[in-house]
């Protein structure tokens, strides 16, 4: 399968009354720089937390269960896993992957819960986290979307 970029767009919950309130959203948008290219982009699709009714949905800034939902549905996403119940990372099916429970369970810590309420992060740089993570703990079989990583470009002047 050919590298596809992409760029994950979290947009936090917003108004201070029930009426207003709309859950945190997930979108996922072809890749552009700079915030004015970002005028026009085109969402691709929208992450959905199955279990938002019940559980609450996505959430980051924070390290929670909103946030593990929010980690497992991009995870799931970047590395081409299919649905996160399905592939052993979700937080309330079984059987789970231990190490994508792990994997989740970094990926809030060290990045989404350093987030604000609206950020955008590109899949290469999940991509080279995730194989980093691996990488670190000495895990040698990897998600197919991790062998191969786009190459990095050359900056030097």
């Amino acid at each position: 399968m050919a590298y596809e970029d992409r760029t994950y767009h979290g947009i936090q919950g917003v108004g201070g009354d029930e009426d207003e309130w709309q859950p945190a959203r997930l979108l996922v948008e072809t890749p552009e720089d700079g915030p004015t290219q970002r005028e026009n982009v085109t969402v691709l699709h929208e992450l959905v937390a199955k279990d938002a009714d019940e559980l609450g949905g996505f959430g980051w800034g924070y390290n929670g269960g909103g946030t593990s939902r929010a980690a497992a549905a991009i995870l799931a996403d970047a590395l081409d896993l299919g649905d996160p119940d399905e592939c052993g990372m979700s937080m309330v099916a079984y059987p789970q992957d231990d190490a994508l429970v792990a994997l989740r369970e970094d990926f809030c810590i060290d990045v989404l819960s350093q987030f604000c309420d609206e950020w955008r992060f590109g899949r290469a740089a999940v991509l080279r986290w995730a194989r980093g993570w691996y990488l670190q703990r000495g895990i040698a079989e990897l998600p197919a979307a991790l062998r191969e990583l786009p190459p990095l470009v050359d900056i030097h002047v």
